[in-house]
């Protein structure tokens, strides 16, 4: 942790409800706090996560903080929105039982289904939709007639998106019948409807399209339109694959 990111011990305190501000620094002043076995000065910065504060001779702990973490298999004909002044169906509709405001965690637009995570975690939600975090997404898509060679290297191809190029995109062919061909393609990043005008772009129609995972989480047998926490393992992995040291592991491997 960079100093732009510790705080300031009084307020430290404050978070942790042990004293106000102003009592943290007359306590500072009066030689009652530690940190890392120093005794702390007006002004010093920690890291909640790491250094150890000790006031009176007793451990200063980070209150913690209970975060709602779930997954959603999203239907079709829903928004991802909290609300909708047009009155259509938002996918909040669906959380029967939850009793947390949580937030949806990137977009599915209205005629797309899947995987959709939903948290009240500000700082995971951001992580896991901010590019360079890079979390892969797999999705299901199902197109019109039949899938050329050509058509396969544009979806492969160094494509733009409002004048900018998008990361590269694993597309495998996955079968093809009377009803259409189904793709799978595994996103790095999420443009704006990416994988509709990706297609576009290659002369395809989009019949269908179902995200089927997010790394290394997966709907499992989740029906349509119903919800489930995550374990604290998921919510541990997702922590992990957006920390720095996943960051270059990812960059690395492509």
């Amino acid at each position: 942790m960079n100093d732009k990111e510790k705080i300031r011990i009084q307020k430290f305190f404050s978070d942790c409800g042990v004293t106000s501000r102003r009592a943290a620094e007359a306590a500072i002043e009066a030689g009652e706090v530690t940190v890392n076995g120093r005794v702390a000065s007006l002004g010093d910065k920690i890291d909640p996560d790491h250094d150890v504060v000790i006031y009176q001779g007793n451990p200063v702990r980070p209150r913690r903080k209970e975060y709602t973490y779930l997954m959603l298999n999203k239907p079709r004909g829903y928004l991802t929105s909290m609300t909708d002044p047009r009155g259509r169906k938002c996918v909040t509709d669906l959380l029967n039982g939850v009793h947390v405001r949580v937030y949806p965690v990137g977009r599915l637009d209205l005629i797309s289904e899947g995987l959709l995570l939903l948290t009240d975690d500000g700082d995971l939600a951001n992580k896991l939709t901010h590019p360079r975090h890079s979390v892969p997404k797999s999705y299901r898509v199902k197109v019109a007639g039949e899938v050329s060679l050509e058509q396969l290297a544009i979806l492969r191809s160094p494509l733009e998106l409002d004048g900018k190029p998008i990361l590269p995109v694993d597309v495998t062919l996955h079968h093809t019948d009377e009803t259409g061909t189904v793709l799978r393609m595994d996103l790095y990043e999420g443009r704006n409807r990416q994988i509709r005008r990706m297609c576009e772009a290659a002369g395809l129609t989009v019949k269908r399209l179902n995200r089927v995972s997010i790394g290394q989480l997966k709907l499992n047998g989740l029906s349509v339109g119903r919800w489930r926490y995550l374990t604290d393992e998921e919510v541990d992995y997702l922590k992990k694959i957006t920390s720095g040291t996943e960051k270059k592991k990812a960059q690395t491997r492509r």
